[in-house]
């Protein structure tokens, strides 16, 4: 196991102790994107969209002031909503469509957030590093999403 995976897995376990008894949504995410913020490096916004009247709205976060609303297939957020699809950025510069709320942000990764089988938001992370995240980060934050999903 490499050091990554082993951070990973000890953040989810921290989340699910974390939030073990708690049911309010937004404490929930407030938490799991602090804990994010203080266990990853390189890395300059994490935070949370929620599904709202068909958008996305600006939910709990760790990083500089963010886009408010971004329509379902609109950057890297609403296409991870419209796919239901896990997106991950090398260059978000080369991405059709991005939303460019930070103009620091050169990588990024999104993975869409489920309650009773439905997506409700989206987890977003952005690096001001291009190629920041690896498959390596993409099945560590799916295993912290699944995590979370748990706690909703």
């Amino acid at each position: 196991m490499t050091t990554k995976q082993t951070d990973y897995a000890l953040v989810a376990r921290q989340l699910d102790a974390l939030l073990d008894g708690e049911t309010d949504l937004i404490a929930n995410l407030s938490n799991a994107s602090a804990l994010l913020n203080q266990n990853l490096d390189q890395i300059n916004w994490v935070g949370f969209y929620l599904m709202k009247n068909d958008a996305l709205i600006l939910g709990p976060f760790q990083g500089k002031p963010a886009c408010v609303h971004i329509q379902v297939g609109s950057g890297v957020c609403g296409t991870a909503v419209q796919e239901d699809a896990i997106q991950r950025v090398a260059d978000v510069n080369a991405f059709p469509g991005h939303i460019a709320c930070d103009a620091a942000s050169q990588s990024e990764i999104v993975l869409p957030l489920h309650k009773d089988g439905q997506v409700i938001g989206v987890l977003d992370i952005d690096a001001p590093i291009k190629d920041r995240f690896s498959q390596e980060d993409e099945a560590g934050l799916a295993t912290f999403v699944n995590t979370l999903e748990k706690h909703l």
